[in-house]
């Protein structure tokens, strides 16, 4: 049946929202404990308040008992439903029919309660079974799973919890990032944060589990622990955070862990010193920003360009006007309008308006530097919403005197209509270009913070940019003069793109012609097919595998942070209120035309001529061999072989690596970090996987790619190196 109650928990940019304001998620998990032992949920959960918590998070399916005495307490629930992830749900549509059932069964009968908050798909989908499965047809069964949720309860907030391991795996419809991380060095997890915040693209970062095991350290480690895990995700514009555990009682894999103490509580109630320091501090955070060092506040002008944008105006001017931060003016130059943009900026009589005669974008954004009184200039588009904390997040990037200029994403709000929507979805959006996580090779003008001295060192923006292409010129020399830019993901604008694909067209032509001038500029930052990056384009799309995607797996695809290797990371989705036929066309019309139109425009404007050749791409080995690739690609001649599967039974966890240790001692070799291989042996190549059945219960696959000739005798190797190690042949 169709939901209609609003959902407490909502998206807000980079960032959650409750109740008309933007909340830190402080959620703990809870469960499943031993059958025998249950806590009561009456007495814990005001534990779990008074703590400072506002969310818990459960593994399995919350009773209407358990959800309504979370909301008697003011908690929000994420819930997680168990199905067979760590099968072959794949080849086995029976098990994928079942946790579709699984959630939709649960949603219909308590998909609408105010607690419920948000639903996990799946946790965790072990690596092995990934690459033996195919990252996206992993990703693209996780993505069904999410639509099925959403049909049954839109108004519910829907991820999947990924990890380190599988980091290449994030869907690409859910509604916000989810991550496990288990990270016990304060500059490892601060760095990997601020990975994740790319990760991510447009969406929030949630983690959904982070902890410290009490038998290997001490309590008052992981007291000092947790206290700074809340600090590092609060300075990385995280927007929320998990503990794992409430209490040390927990049962997992049909048996009472013993062995691990990750709990806040002991398994008798009693608090932990971890959990008494919480209370003290949680409190006191209630939207991202609390309890963060104010540092210093330098006076800040925001510059806002604009010609002929009385339409739009008011709204940026009016978002300008409710940023939170001490210091700042703003700023509006007028750029020779011929409409109404005067009696609008008269409208706000807290804005200082600048006039000049119609020169262009860069004379316009030099007008307000030399008038601004600020240390900082944030320039910002009339087109643009400046987040609420928008400065506040930019001003912290200069701490480090190198960082001559700051920025943030622009998102795109939920579109009109659906040539807004297509256009926002589609190619050629200004888009910042990283060199690292945190340090940038561009910044898009409409979100751009510059040291006034760093400005004045370049001479300012260059005046033969008229509408575009100004600030890729200033960015790049500002690096050639030693500067450095940083990116701060927290610090975004709302970003109205062009509202008519016709308008879209024409303004991928004018930046086509920006690039004919930054060619006469900076002609060795070009290549055949426009500007040659050195770093990664975001387009506001999560980093996720498509089928030719090239991933590090690591050694017998162990380890731990597993990445995928691209230099143009996934665009936005179409948005799904208009993702029907006619507006799949028209953005596979601006998929084709609009780098050819950019591309003729350039040349026609005296840049190089365009020659649109399709960059080769990796071949994804595990395509190859799944029955649901949509087919064999093109592959060389030596990989043209037969194959063959097995099955053996275990009880050991450890089969896998076992049994590939053990067969090198047969001639075989490790295959390369990044192919879809374990093993090889010229021409000969397996990949395995442990599919786990139930508690110690285990089937090791092997899928053997062989030359035709060679069947018999390798079998029989597979066979005889598993009966060595004590596996059982699979009948």
């Amino acid at each position: 049946m169709a939901l209609t109650r609003p959902r407490p928990l909502r998206l807000d940019g980079r960032f959650f929202r409750r109740g008309g304001r933007r909340t830190f998620l402080k959620a703990v998990t809870y469960g499943p404990f031993p059958p025998g032992n249950p806590l009561d949920p009456h007495v814990e959960f005001p534990r779990i308040a008074a703590a400072g918590f506002n969310a818990i998070r459960i593994y399995e399916a919350p009773s209407q008992a358990l959800l309504d005495c979370a909301a008697a307490h003011d908690l929000m629930v994420i819930a997680g439903l168990h199905w067979p992830w760590t099968q072959d749900f794949i080849s086995n549509p029976r098990v994928l029919s079942g946790a579709e059932l699984t959630y939709v069964r649960f949603l219909a009968a308590h998909g609408n309660h105010p607690s419920l908050a948000a639903v996990l798909v799946g946790n965790e989908i072990p690596p092995d079974l990934v690459r033996w499965l195919g990252p996206a047809n992993v990703r693209q069964t996780v993505e069904h799973l999410i639509d099925v949720c959403r049909a049954e309860a839109p108004h519910l907030l829907v991820a999947y919890a990924n990890f380190p391991t599988t980091e290449y795996l994030e869907p690409r419809n859910a509604d916000f990032t989810a991550f496990n991380l288990y990270l016990e060095q304060r500059e490892p997890l601060a760095r990997y944060l601020r990975r994740l915040q790319n990760i991510a693209g447009d969406r929030p970062v949630l983690i959904t589990e982070f902890g410290l095991d009490t038998i290997r350290h001490d309590e008052d480690e992981q007291r000092d622990i947790l206290d700074w895990h809340f600090r590092e995700c609060l300075e990385a514009g995280i927007a929320g955070t998990t503990i794992y555990a409430w209490s040390d009682l927990w049962f997992t894999d049909d048996r009472t862990v013993t062995d691990w103490a990750l709990g806040l509580t002991r398994a008798d109630g009693g608090a932990k010193s971890a959990l008494e320091h919480l209370g003290h501090i949680l409190p006191a955070i209630e939207s991202p920003r609390d309890v963060l060092r104010p540092g210093e506040t330098p006076k800040v002008s925001i510059v806002v360009c604009t010609h002929n944008g009385a339409s739009r105006l008011g709204d940026c001017l009016s978002a300008c006007l409710s940023i939170d931060y001490p210091d700042y003016e703003v700023l509006v130059v007028d750029d020779g309008s011929t409409d109404t943009t005067r009696e609008v900026v008269d409208s706000f009589p807290e804005v200082r308006c600048l006039h000049q005669d119609h020169a262009g974008l860069s004379a316009a954004r030099n007008h307000g530097a030399r008038e601004a009184h600020g240390e900082i200039i944030a320039y910002t588009d009339d087109d643009c919403e400046p987040d609420r904390d928008w400065l506040f997040w930019l001003v912290r990037a200069f701490d480090d005197p190198r960082v001559a200029a700051a920025g943030g994403p622009n998102l795109p709000p939920a579109p009109d209509g659906l040539q807004e929507a297509v256009v926002a979805a589609g190619p050629g959006a200004p888009s910042h270009v990283l060199l690292t996580d945190t340090r940038a090779e561009h910044l898009p003008g409409c979100n751009l913070a510059i040291r006034r001295e760093a400005l004045g060192a370049v001479r300012g923006f260059r005046e033969q940019y008229r509408t575009a292409g100004d600030d890729v010129d200033l960015c790049w020399r500002l690096l050639d003069a030693g500067w450095q830019l940083a990116f701060a993901p927290a610090a975004f604008v709302w970003h109205r793109r062009r509202t008519s694909f016709l308008r879209y067209l024409k303004q991928q032509w004018g930046y086509g012609r920006a690039e004919a001038l930054l060619y006469a500029d900076h002609s060795d930052r070009f290549g055949s097919d426009g500007f040659r990056w050195e770093g990664a384009i975001y387009a506001g799309g999560p980093v996720s595998a498509d089928a030719h995607a090239v991933i590090y797996h690591g050694h017998l695809g162990t380890a731990p942070f597993q990445s995928i290797a691209s230099r143009v990371m996934p665009r936005r989705l179409l948005d799904r209120r208009f993702d029907g036929a006619f507006g799949s066309l028209l953005l596979a019309i601006a998929d084709w035309w609009v780098p050819h139109l950019r591309g003729w425009s350039r040349w026609r404007h005296g840049g190089p001529f365009p020659r649109f050749r399709r960059a080769p791409r990796p071949v994804d080995l595990r395509a190859r061999f799944h029955p649901r690739s949509g087919g064999p690609l093109k592959v060389y001649r030596d990989d043209l072989r037969d194959t063959t599967k097995l099955a053996f039974h275990t009880h050991d966890p450890a089969a896998r690596l076992s049994f590939l240790h053990h067969l090198r001692s047969f001639g075989w070799a490790t295959a390369s970090e990044t192919e879809g291989w374990d093993l090889k042996r010229r021409p000969d190549a397996l990949v395995t996987v442990l599919e786990r059945l139930g508690p110690e219960s285990y089937i090791l696959r092997i899928h053997l790619r062989h030359t035709p000739g060679h069947k018999r005798a390798l079998v029989r190797q597979l066979q005889t190196a598993a009966l060595d190690i004590g596996l059982e042949l699979e009948s």
